[in-house]
């Protein structure tokens, strides 16, 4: 190939643009068909995620969006909406009635872990406690954690298991891990 000194020049620009791409685009992950920017917290993100519409009504139901946009860091594993639609009928309209605004924070803050915990966290905690750890969510009660060949389950107290179907979405303010079900204290 013959180059000249212009060619040459926008080759290397178009190089240094492209890897920087790179960079940001392995840090910004998509989620309900909206890409999840790491300068944003985790409300900035999650309201524009399609996947993430019943958790966003019921965060903002639950009086938690101040919570959510505050310094954290938090690691919210967080229920798509399908995961919302396996539950019993009528579950999640009761739990939005105003009057039930103590159990809706309850199961919220029950999907959030105080810390940024990625999945290479959870990987060594998995790996430092023998095979599962257990950390305490913001509601008080415990979550367990197993991986499970390249995937990572999370056992609630009742003994229902989600699995984190994406995972390390970074935040401004922590850390989300979409999952395939929602967790019950």
């Amino acid at each position: 190939m013959n180059f000249n000194r212009k060619t040459l020049a926008a080759t290397v620009f178009l190089a240094a643009a492209s890897m920087s791409g790179v960079a940001s685009a392995e840090m910004t992950k998509m989620v309900g068909g909206a890409a999840m920017y790491p300068s944003k917290n985790i409300i900035q993100n999650a309201v524009n995620s399609k996947d993430n519409t019943t958790l966003v009504a019921a965060v903002k139901a639950a009086g938690l969006v101040d919570t959510l946009q505050g310094p954290g860091p938090f690691t919210v594993f967080a229920p798509t909406n399908e995961a919302f639609a396996q539950l019993p009928p009528g579950t999640v309209e009761s739990l939005l009635k105003p009057e039930n605004k103590g159990q809706l924070t309850t199961v919220l803050t029950y999907h959030v872990v105080p810390g940024h915990l990625t999945t290479a966290d959870l990987k060594n905690a998995v790996k430092e406690a023998g095979g599962q750890a257990t950390f305490t969510t913001v509601q008080g009660e415990p979550l367990t954690i197993t991986e499970k060949g390249r995937a990572f389950d999370i056992t609630d107290s009742k003994g229902h298991t989600a699995r984190i179907t994406i995972a390390d979405v970074l935040q401004s303010n922590g850390v989300i891990h979409v999952i395939n079900k929602v967790l019950m204290p």
